[in-house]
């Protein structure tokens, strides 16, 4: 495995709302990510999955355990980590590019710096051309598209992905999964993505973290053999359903299974 580039060892949080019982959201939750690695966590709802992506981002302090990336300490917010989430939170009054260059904004960049430094990302994720377009002007995929390029635009060391393509429409899924595919591959991030789907974290991840109910714990990692660069039809080959089944197999105890597995 590569050196170890986020570490999180017996994270502990407890949620305590006023006139509310606490609720527990993680407990002993351990994670270790190589650098480089595209790593999946898929758990039943509420187990506290897109809770840690916000652990990590220093958005939330945990009550005990330790985390780190590349061996600094995470206490708070740092330009080293970005989250990409589910809801796509542009700025409707803003178009493509200002979008995407907000935070150079807000750090000072100059406007031909800031334009130039986008562009780049807007090739990157297949967006030339609506640089000037409005988000009701695009559709759902070129909306996240944008999202993925806004976090990459402050070059971090650590992508964050929180259900990214969750509202998406089956077809306009399957093309983003390529596309991060090779987003990734040619940004080189550290990637962590939260998904309910299995199929979609067996077709993106080198391994996936299964989690248990809540409170929230790793209860197995499972690797994912298979070679890459990877290609849709992959999806319909026995080692594919072979990993789907196996992560089924330890999702299945977790969850109500009353509404049907998510493969």
């Amino acid at each position: 495995m590569a050196v170890q580039y986020i570490e999180a060892k017996n994270v502990n949080l407890t949620f305590t709302p006023p006139n509310r019982m606490p609720v527990t959201a993680l407990q002993g939750f351990d994670v270790a990510v190589g650098e480089g690695e595209f790593v999946s966590i898929v758990g039943p709802s509420g187990c506290g999955k897109s809770t840690f992506l916000n652990v990590l981002l220093g958005l939330i302090k945990p009550n005990s355990g330790e985390m780190a990336i590349n061996g600094n300490p995470v206490s708070g917010p740092g330009r080293d980590r970005a989250m990409v989430f589910q809801e796509f939170g542009l700025l409707p009054w803003r178009t493509v590019l200002d979008n995407i260059g907000l935070a150079p904004e807000l750090r000072g960049v100059g406007k031909r710096q800031r334009r130039a430094l986008c562009q780049s990302f807007i090739d990157m994720v297949g967006l030339s051309g609506f640089e000037a377009h409005y988000p009701h002007e695009l559709s759902g995929g070129m909306k996240q598209r944008v999202g993925i390029a806004r976090a990459l635009v402050s070059d971090p060391d650590v992508l964050l992905m929180d259900e990214p393509f969750a509202a998406l429409d089956a077809q306009t899924r399957d093309i983003m999964q390529a596309e991060l595919l090779r987003i990734w591959q040619e940004a080189k991030k550290t990637v962590l993505f939260v998904t309910h789907q299995i199929e979609e974290a067996v077709y993106l991840s080198d391994r996936v973290i299964v989690m248990t109910k809540r409170p929230g714990r790793t209860k197995t990692i499972i690797d994912i053999p298979l070679k890459r660069p990877r290609d849709y039809e992959m999806r319909v080959t026995p080692e594919f359903n072979e990993l789907k089944l196996r992560i089924w197999n330890e999702l299945k105890d977790e969850i109500d299974t009353q509404g049907g597995p998510q493969l």
